[in-house]
Order: C-alpha cells, then sequence, then structure tokens
C-alpha cells in the first residue's frame, strides 16, 4: 500500500506525461504481481465490488474525531472529496501496516456480507494502521470513485516499456473481460488468456481533431473520406457460432440492441466490425437524442424499439476468417468489406458510405451539410493506414463542424477535485427566460490556470448563497457555451439538453443582459429539426 500511495502522489504532481509513465514503469519493476494486477485493474475502470456505504464511513469518521457534523460538512466542502476529508479529519496512526495493496482489497472483499458492527470494527483498525496518504487510497478503494488521471495508452506504454512487449499486444490482452482475483500478471500482459474468450475486442483505432487545413495533407486521392457519425462506437464480434458486441468503454452491450442480433446467421465466423451504433430508420441516421433513449437499459419494450430502432454502420473489418487483418492497409480492408456486404442486404446494418469529391473545396462545401443528415463532420483516413492501437497522429482525422455556440451567465459553482479541489471550477449556466434566468448547463473545461484563479476569486467575493458545496453567484460573468447538438429534454427545467457543452471563451466585453435567451435556443431546436 505505501508504495502504491507513493505511486499515486507522484502520478498526481506531474503534468507530464513521461514523467507520469515513469513512475509507472519504477512501479512495475517494484511492486509485488498480484499488486500490478489491482493498478491495471484499477486504471482501467475495473472497481472492487463497494462493501460499505460512503456515509457509514461518514458517520464512524464523525463518531472517532468527535467533528461536529455541520463542521464535517464545511470540511467536504472545502476539500472537495470525501475520501481525502476523512483522511485528512482522522488522528494520527497508532500502529503501521505493511499489507500490499492485494491484500487490503482482498480483505476488504471479504466484508461482503458482514453486519455494520464488522465492518466498522475492520475499517476503524485499518485506518489506525494507515498514514494520511495510504487512508485516502484505502478510502477510494471503498468508495469505488478511482479517477486519476492515468490513460489506457498511458498505461500500456507503461508496461511495453517496462516488459519490453508489444504495445498492441497489451493493449489488446487488458481489453474486455478478466478477473483480476484469478489472472496471474504474466498471463494478463501476455495475452494467455484472449483466445480463451469468443467475445474479444479489438483495441480501438482513433483519430486526432484536425487543425490545419486539409491542403496540407496531401492530395485526396490519398485519403478515405466518409461521414462522422455520432452515436455509440462498438464493434460487432462472431466466433464459434457467437454473436457479442462491444462499446468503445469495453462494455458488453450485446442484449441492449437486439436488432443486430440477427447477425449471427449471416455473418461468418471470424469476423469482427468496427462501427458506430446509431438510431436509424429506413437507413437513415436520428438524432443523437433519439439514440438515447436506448442506452443502458437493462430490458427494451416494444415502444422503445420502434421508438428509436437500432442499426449498425460499419467502418472497418479487423478480423476476417478468424485472420487478424489490422495490419494490412486501409484499402485493402475497405475491399474485403465491400465484398462481405455483396451478401448482406439488411437495413439493420449499412456500409458507411465513401464521399467521392474532385478536391478539397469541393469535400469543405460538403461538409458544411453534415448537421442535415445528423452527422458531426467528415472522416479522413489515409489509405494506407494500419488498424492502430489508439491514436497516431497522421493516419486518421476528425474533420468536425464548428459547434453550436450560445452566450450564458455563470450563476453557480462548485469547487472541483484532486488538483483542483481548491478552486470553484464546476460551473453552471443560464439564459434568460423573460425576466428569469434558466439553467442550460454544466461546463468544467475551457478556461485557462490564470481565468480560473480569476473566476474563482469572483466566486469568492460574489457567493450569494450557498448549498453544500454550491455556491449562489452573482450574475455578472458571461462566457460562450459550444455543445454540439440540442434535444428536448423533460429532465431539466429549460426543458432542453446541450449536448458536450463547454466553455469556448469568457466574453468579458460583454454584460449580463446581452446574454441569449431561452426563445433564441428553442429557434435553434427547431431548425435543428426541420434541417435534420
Amino acid at each position: 500500500m505505501k508504495r502504491f500511495a507513493k505511486l499515486i502522489q507522484q502520478l498526481e504532481l506531474s503534468n507530464k506525461t513521461n514523467d507520469k509513465i515513469a513512475a509507472l514503469v519504477d512501479y512495475f519493476n517494484h511492486a509485488d504481481d498480484q499488486d500490478k494486477i489491482w493498478v491495471i485493474a484499477l486504471f482501467t475502470g475495473k472497481k472492487p465490488k463497494r462493501p460499505i456505504k460512503s456515509t457509514l464511513l461518514k458517520y464512524w469518521a464523525i463518531d472517532i474525531t468527535q467533528t461536529p457534523e455541520w463542521l464535517f460538512s464545511e470540511s467536504y466542502s472545502n476539500v472537495g472529496d470525501l475520501s481525502e476529508t476523512i483522511a485528512l479529519l482522522l488522528p494520527p496512526a497508532e500502529n503501521t501496516s505493511d499489507f500490499q495493496l492485494h491484500k487490503w482489497i482482498e480483505d476488504l472483499h471479504d466484508l461482503e456480507g458482514k453486519d455494520d458492527e464488522t465492518k466498522k470494527y475492520f475499517i476503524l483498525n485499518a485506518w489506525n494502521q494507515l498514514e494520511t496518504q495510504e487512508r485516502f487510497i484505502f478510502n477510494k478503494l471503498i468508495s469505488g470513485n478511482f479517477r486519476i488521471g492515468v490513460s489506457n495508452k498511458m498505461l500500456v506504454n507503461a508496461l511495453a516499456k517496462q516488459s519490453s512487449l508489444d504495445s498492441a499486444q497489451i493493449m489488446h490482452s487488458i481489453m474486455g473481460k478478466w478477473n483480476p482475483y484469478e489472472i496471474t500478471f504474466h498471463e494478463l500482459i501476455n495475452g494467455t488468456h484472449v483466445n480463451t474468450d469468443n467475445s474479444w475486442p479489438y483495441p480501438f483505432c482513433l483519430a486526432y481533431a484536425l487543425e490545419q487545413e486539409p491542403e496540407k495533407l496531401g492530395d485526396l486521392s490519398e485519403w478515405q473520406a466518409e461521414w462522422k457519425w455520432d452515436g455509440i462506437r462498438g464493434q460487432i464480434v462472431k466466433r464459434n457460432g457467437e454473436l457479442f458486441i462491444w462499446s468503445r468503454g469495453e462494455e458488453l452491450v450485446t442484449d441492449q440492441f437486439p436488432e443486430l442480433h440477427f447477425l449471427i446467421d449471416v455473418l461468418p465466423d471470424g469476423v469482427v466490425l468496427d462501427g458506430e451504433i446509431l438510431a436509424v430508420q429506413d437507413k437513415q441516421v436520428l438524432s443523437f437524442s433519439t439514440l438515447q433513449q436506448r442506452l443502458n437499459r437493462k430490458t427494451i419494450n416494444k415502444k422503445q424499439l420502434d421508438d428509436a430502432p437500432i442499426g449498425f454502420f460499419v467502418y472497418d473489418i479487423l478480423e476476417y476468417e478468424t485472420n487478424d487483418y489490422r495490419e494490412y492497409p486501409l484499402s485493402e480492408r475497405r475491399a474485403i468489406l465491400e465484398q462481405l456486404f455483396e451478401n448482406l442486404d439488411e437495413s439493420a446494418v449499412i456500409l458507411s458510405p465513401l464521399i467521392n469529391c474532385k478536391n478539397w473545396e469541393e469535400l469543405a462545401a460538403l461538409r458544411q451539410t453534415s448537421r442535415s443528415i445528423n452527422s458531426e463532420g467528415i472522416m479522413l483516413k489515409k489509405l494506407s493506414s494500419h488498424y492502430h492501437s489508439g491514436r497516431k497522429r497522421g493516419d486518421w482525422w476528425k474533420w468536425k463542424i464548428n459547434p453550436y455556440t450560445v452566450d450564458a451567465v455563470m450563476i453557480y459553482a462548485q469547487k472541483g477535485s484532486g488538483r483542483r479541489a481548491n478552486f470553484f471550477t464546476d460551473y453552471t449556466f443560464a439564459v434568460r427566460d423573460g425576466e428569469n434566468l434558466v439553467t442550460i448547463a454544466k461546463a468544467y473545461s475551457g478556461l485557462t490556470d490564470k481565468e480560473i484563479k480569476e473566476v474563482n476569486s469572483f466566486v469568492t467575493r460574489n457567493a450569494i448563497e450557498k448549498f453544500g458545496p454550491v455556491r449562489t453567484v452573482k450574475p455578472e460573468l458571461v462566457f460562450e457555451i459550444a455543445f454540439e447538438g440540442i434535444a428536448e429534454s423533460k429532465r431539466h427545467k429549460a426543458g432542453l439538453a446541450l449536448r458536450f457543452p463547454r466553455i469556448l471563451r469568457w466574453r468579458k466585453d460583454k454584460k449580463a443582459a446581452e446574454i441569449n435567451t431561452l426563445e433564441d435556443l428553442r429557434q435553434l431546436l427547431e431548425s435543428t429539426f426541420i434541417n435534420g
């Protein structure tokens, strides 16, 4: 646990990728193999089952420290993280522990089904053996809220450097289903378990945002252009008579999309398709808000099937006749796809159409029509490119259309977490509805460190009311909010929901009286509905 706590501290103290990779490599060089397994599991989102409710931890900490509940709440509001608040308030440990990370996780797992008194005894004893940083980590293991700023790519690069294995092989090995309680570190990174599971997906190939003139990419004839769809990236796997559907978030979502189950009968064995799960009707893509009606559903009723029918737009083929085709150039993979689709005439599965233009100017003009078909823009893929794991600059680009924007005023602020725990960085924005202000979005990103400090100072000086960690502030600061789409929503007071809202810029040149209105957004919704 001490070594893991040190690793977390090193990762939090640096923003540099190379420093983080070095810290990870050092950890993997010296840690126990069972601990390494759990670090990979935690950093890839495989959380241990939560054995104790956070409310119990809070009241046990209050009981030990004899802290008034109002003071605990104030401390929590200031720190911004329950696990850290408890770790900081507890008295110094009277004992020490050399337990390894995996031992703590296993002991927490054994608490499942035990009574609260047994759990309390274990937790209090653990707190009394751990230093402040170790307690923080321990509390995070219980809460399951383990966000540490380490991407899968960063983790894989560290493992590749430490083990001298190929990064693509490691990425493939850590994807999908594996049990940290059962697998060894050697088995995991060497992928000895991969071929035992028919469902195994491949790491997704991702694109960089195009931030230069497309003409600088060279001759258009060297590129494949297709529409960029706004859905859920997925892989369809057919092996040994079984069909599996994976999301990019490494979730097995086969049962959520029964419209695609027919593929078990029409796809040959040994095929893996990469594409986009979308709401589709008569081969036309519907809005993302329509697709949302089908996401994260344990059961699907007839009305949902009728209102939001699902389709799959196929981009690529990664495996064919049980052979891995990722190292073949895109041009050859596309030819195999087209051959496969000659015998696949189904409206629910569509081969992503190619966009044929004579030059970049013609393609740019066509890109401006993207929203009329519920597309986000255009994907540019080099015809000679392989299907890489993650991103490789220069091969795949997403050339998105400019986002929608709205000028809104900040009315609520809340402190962030981690390195931003002492600053108000989570903001809620509103537009005008007659004489009233109506909230339309929350945003957490888009400001520089200097701007964050300025806003923080404003919030501190101009807070009107306090609701737990949230501060109501004078409606004076105006920001331009960018977003990708807009839809009706019964869950929001404004009756509208913005897709992917973020701060585009701080409009210091505007006053609150000049912000947009709710009617402006309703007109935008109406225009997108008519055009789309």
